[in-house]
């Protein structure tokens, strides 16, 4: 299967936008509850380590990948949220 192919099946399968905060930059693993940003903000402050994204908020290997697949799709508008969260 085509990179782009997976990527586009895993944020179908665990993105949803938030309900309570419209924007892509507020996109949610929806089972979860856990902000694509969030994700995305530790797995830089923890050396891109997904695993351990996973495993530290507690969802599937697979929901880190659909939120870093997300990201790249999105990465200007979660940079900025992300720095708006730290800042």
């Amino acid at each position: 299967m085509e990179r782009m192919e997976r990527e586009e099946q895993l944020i179908a399968q665990y993105i949803e936008p938030n309900p309570h905060r419209p924007g892509v930059d507020e996109a949610w693993v929806g089972t979860y509850g856990v902000p694509v940003w969030a994700l995305v903000g530790h797995w830089q402050a923890i050396g891109q380590d997904a695993d351990q994204v996973a495993q530290d908020y507690e969802v599937p290997r697979e929901a880190v990948e659909a939120a870093l697949a997300y990201y790249r799709r999105h990465k200007e508008a979660i940079d900025a949220r992300i720095a708006a969260n730290v800042g």
